[in-house]
């Protein structure tokens, strides 16, 4: 019998949001995952969970660029907006365990209740939330239940941590200060993420985490500005039995001023380059690739 190691193959994807046109840095991450693939075909993924933002237009736009750089992918296309079962099925799982938790406050609270706090929870990406509505009372919790009150539910990261053994997440590019390798997962760095607000069925971690499962993701490629979200996401998939993918973080594509490129920023988009003479050769050759 063979004693060889099953060799690595890897499945990526490449996971916008129609919530506009792409611009490099898009570029940029889509032509890593495919490069990632050694040639193959890789997953495509809309993520369209914002009804509000999401546009078919952009939709096909997206698909037309992506084409255009000589990008291939697997069909059909997923969008998470087909996907409430899946997230529903989860978060249930999780309700059961005991990890959710309803978080009745807004925005405009938890910035408050920081504000007060003497020393507020502190996270790389930001302050965290304090965890204001984790303490309520069953009574309390059944009294704004009852009126109708408006809620998120949240991860209680603490007690999935205690619930799982210690984790690791396999970084095989480099993460913003330089990690790779065998990395130890630090299960609260987020603190209490939210996993549902506003009727939607998931947010974007529990979303991804389900949807990496479901497509058989083994390596995921994204930008250093998510390796933070890697941690609460490794915790997600080992408290709901999920297999962990490998990870490979790369650099942010930057503006003139050193910031990330954005879509509300109205970064330079890809249609635009295109209309001006560009081609995808020149695109790969600025981006360095």
């Amino acid at each position: 019998m063979s004693t060889d190691p099953v060799p690595f193959v890897p499945v990526t994807r490449f996971a916008p949001s129609p919530t506009g046109l792409l611009h490099m840095g898009h570029a940029f991450a889509a032509l890593r995952a495919c490069e990632a693939a050694h040639g193959a075909p890789i997953l495509l993924r809309i993520e369209d969970l914002d009804r509000g933002r999401a546009r078919a237009e952009y939709d096909s736009a997206l698909r037309e660029d992506l084409a255009w750089l000589g990008l291939r992918w697997h069909e059909p296309v997923l969008r998470q907006s087909t996907r409430a079962d899946a997230y529903r099925a989860a978060l249930a799982r999780l309700e059961q365990a005991g990890l959710v938790y309803p978080c009745f406050c807004s925005r405009r609270d938890i910035v408050q209740e920081i504000a007060r706090a003497a020393e507020a929870p502190q996270a790389a990406d930001g302050p965290l939330y304090p965890g204001t509505c984790r303490s309520l009372s069953p009574q309390q919790l059944d009294r704004r239940l009852s009126r109708g009150d408006k809620f998120a539910l949240r991860l209680d990261a603490a007690k999935a941590a205690a619930a799982s053994a210690a984790l690791t997440l396999t970084e095989t590019g480099a993460g913003p200060g330089g990690e790779h390798g065998e990395i130890r997962v630090e299960p609260t760095r987020l603190g209490d993420i939210v996993l549902s607000r506003d009727g939607l069925p998931a947010a974007y971690h529990l979303a991804v985490v389900v949807d990496d499962a479901f497509q058989g993701v083994t390596l995921v490629t994204r930008g250093n500005d998510l390796f933070g979200a890697t941690h609460v996401q490794r915790l997600l998939q080992s408290v709901l039995g999920l297999p962990a993918p490998r990870y490979a973080h790369h650099r942010l594509i930057l503006d003139s001023d050193g910031r990330k490129l954005s879509k509300r920023e109205r970064a330079t988009t890809l249609r635009s380059l295109r209309d001006a003479g560009r081609s995808a050769s020149d695109i790969r050759a600025s981006l360095g690739l």
